[in-house]
């Protein structure tokens, strides 16, 4: 492919885009700046409408951003002396790090990092869509809504105007189910990120409340 097709598109994403985004690139966590450069890779992508990329990506975030709300919750947010880094995160990290999504959801719940709302969210939705359909590349959830059958139109070259239909389960059919999955992520990837973006200020805000840090 040549590389003049790749700048047009990438021209015309931009243009049109970056307007209803650039706001996302004017932020400032206190408690995680660490995940800077992933908020904008992912907007990058929004722009650029990479959608698969940006979810798979969001979910990476959101799994790490509460990680990471439990260890600073336990070690305190603020200036730390470096000689004591690796003893103050040692055990936290390992007490946090390989959590699973359901659990680390229940431990923020707990320590009131996020809210019932924002935990149902999480668990009920998010977790089975976002998480289990893109990042665990299983469909299932997210087309399970779709009919059983679905009708189609077959025709024979040798009579090309004979039509047959058909019945088709989209839900168990691989390219079927790409396409499907394409058109939810171009529907939801924005909207999924704006959700874990003001999630992320929201528990930025918990902790410096908590630790009384202006």
């Amino acid at each position: 492919m040549d590389k003049e097709i790749f700048e047009k598109s990438f021209i015309e994403n931009l243009n049109k885009n970056f307007d209803s985004h650039s706001k996302f690139f004017d932020f400032k966590f206190y408690t995680y700046p660490e995940l800077g450069s992933s908020i904008f890779e992912i907007n990058k992508c929004l722009i650029l409408g990479f959608y698969r990329a940006s979810i798979t990506l969001t979910n990476n975030v959101l799994e790490r951003v509460l990680k990471l709300a439990l260890i600073y919750n336990e070690t305190g947010i603020g200036p730390k002396p470096v000689e004591n880094w690796s003893e103050i995160f040692s055990v936290p990290n390992e007490k946090y790090g390989s959590k699973q999504l359901g659990n680390t959801i229940e431990l923020c719940k707990k320590e009131k990092l996020i809210t019932e709302s924002e935990r149902n969210i999480l668990f009920d939705s998010i977790r089975e869509l976002m998480r289990n359909g893109f990042s665990h590349s299983d469909p299932s959830k997210i087309l399970k809504d779709l009919p059983d059958e679905t009708p189609v139109f077959h025709a024979n070259l040798k009579n090309p105007t004979k039509l047959k239909e058909i019945q088709v389960n989209y839900k168990t059919i691989p390219f079927f189910q790409s396409m499907q999955m394409d058109e939810f992520a171009k529907q939801n990837a924005f909207e999924y990120f704006k959700f874990v973006f003001e999630l992320m200020k929201r528990i930025d805000e918990r902790l410096k409340l908590k630790y009384n840090v202006k």
